[in-house]
């Protein structure tokens, strides 16, 4: 199957199943903006806490943080962002289509949309940053922008949360947040988007430790993808060239995921050195420097950073969890979720409309509902096509309430890989999901 058709097939799926839903669709829909449904909420609540666990509950070195929005807007003055954070963007003679100028595509000269030949004029800079105004007058002086990146809140309030939190250098600063970036050609569903959400942590390190600190951080981001079940085989490093590194960064790697579409970076670990942290100290006038409890050194600290997209990390979930298969002569596709990431952990199926098996089936996912592990209810149509629907949504475990059931309290419970199926206590279901989600 061609990766193209793969591609295809996974938007549908995320459609139909409710993962994923084009951003005001009934008037047409809005460029590469998606909305998330019933079961993209729950992977993507289910992507953000297993990062939070792992960067902020698990540690005593990071802290978290939820910083605004709207900023200031000489802090994107100091980032930089306000006269370098843009790209270079051709327009089409003919058709009057904008693309990036470096994409291959469009550097033969001919546009892409309409085809006509040596359409593109000079390239002029595009700043991404979304522009808008504070407070009711639309002037140079309420100009702010919706920000790009949520790393700036980390810097800003380095000093305010060393000293209420207490830490010492080396600690991090982590958040979870939304960004927008006016991208001239987004695309590849929710590869590329004008809305985002980023999962970012800021680790303030002494000078000299921080190419040690860098390498630490790339092995330990590395092993959380592998934890969250993605195939070791299908993501890479890739380590910036001299003439890839921003201009803030004494070296920068992504960790790189063969998508359908090819290897592209869903997260990057970057050495930005005391860039950040100085640029605000002069551009606010706020010494920024931490003073070392006993010997009193004063520095500016280096910032490791590593920055991984909610969405882009969701999509490589759902790709690496796509597969086509072949059970018993019948064709099934399925959802090869972790059962951490998994929206639904379980399935509740009567085997029959009646001897109670309804009304016991309910109690049943009554009860997992009540201890807060997510469960659908089923009774319509074959114990088949039943599973085929839960196998497509990534369910882990199809839970059957039969004939046996009525008699001993035991219930037929089927595993979405193996196909195996083990008879457990309806009483002890909840300790047996449980025992499995935190295996």
């Amino acid at each position: 199957m061609a990766d193209a058709d793969v591609m295809d097939k996974l938007v549908s799926l995320c459609k139909r199943r409710g993962y994923v839903f084009q951003s005001s669709e009934i008037y047409g829909g809005t460029g590469s903006v998606w909305d998330y449904g019933p079961l993209g909420v729950e992977l993507k609540r289910n992507v953000k806490e297993l990062w939070w666990s792992a960067m902020v509950h698990q540690r005593d070195d990071i802290e978290g943080l939820d910083s605004a929005i709207l900023m200031h807007p000489r802090v994107w003055e100091a980032s930089g962002h306000v006269d370098g954070f843009s790209d270079p963007l051709v327009e089409c003679s003919n058709c009057h289509r904008r693309y990036r100028a470096d994409l291959p595509e469009v550097e033969s000269g001919q546009c892409p949309s309409c085809g006509t030949r040596e359409a593109f004029g000079e390239a002029r800079s595009f700043n991404l940053m979304f522009k808008t105004f504070m407070g009711p007058v639309e002037d140079a002086a309420a100009t702010t922008y919706l920000r790009p990146e949520t790393a700036q809140g980390s810097y800003v309030n380095f000093l305010n949360i060393q000293g209420a939190a207490r830490q010492r250098v080396p600690f991090g600063i982590a958040q979870i947040g939304k960004a927008f970036r006016n991208e001239i050609t987004p695309g590849n569903f929710i590869f590329r988007t004008r809305e985002f959400e980023q999962m970012e942590m800021q680790f303030f390190v002494r000078p000299g430790t921080d190419e040690e600190w860098f390498e630490t951080w790339k092995e330990v981001r590395m092993a959380w993808h592998v934890s969250l079940g993605i195939r070791p085989e299908k993501l890479r490093f890739h380590e910036h060239g001299p003439d890839e590194l921003a201009h803030y960064a004494k070296a920068a790697v992504d960790i790189e995921y063969e998508y359908p579409f090819g290897w592209k970076e869903f997260e990057g670990i970057h050495n930005r050195t005391d860039f950040d942290l100085g640029r605000h100290q002069e551009y606010s006038g706020k010494r920024l420097e931490y003073i070392e409890p006993g010997s009193n050194d004063r520095f500016l600290p280096f910032v490791v950073e590593t920055a991984v997209g909610v969405d882009r990390t969701m999509l490589v979930a759902l790709a690496d969890a796509y597969r086509e298969e072949e059970v018993a002569g019948d064709a099934r596709v399925v959802l090869a979720l972790q059962p951490r990431l998994a929206p639904l952990k379980a399935a509740i199926f009567p085997l029959v409309k009646k001897d109670g098996m309804p009304e016991l089936g309910r109690k049943i996912h009554e009860d997992l509902r009540k201890e807060s592990i997510p469960s659908f209810y089923d009774e319509a149509g074959s114990i088949g096509r039943r599973y085929r629907r839960q196998d497509e949504t990534g369910t882990p475990w199809c839970v059957t309430v039969d004939g046996p059931t009525m008699d001993d309290g035991t219930v037929t419970v089927r595993d979405r890989d193996t196909l195996e199926q083990v008879r457990v206590s309806a009483d002890a279901l909840v300790g047996w999901i449980r025992e499995r989600l935190t295996a």
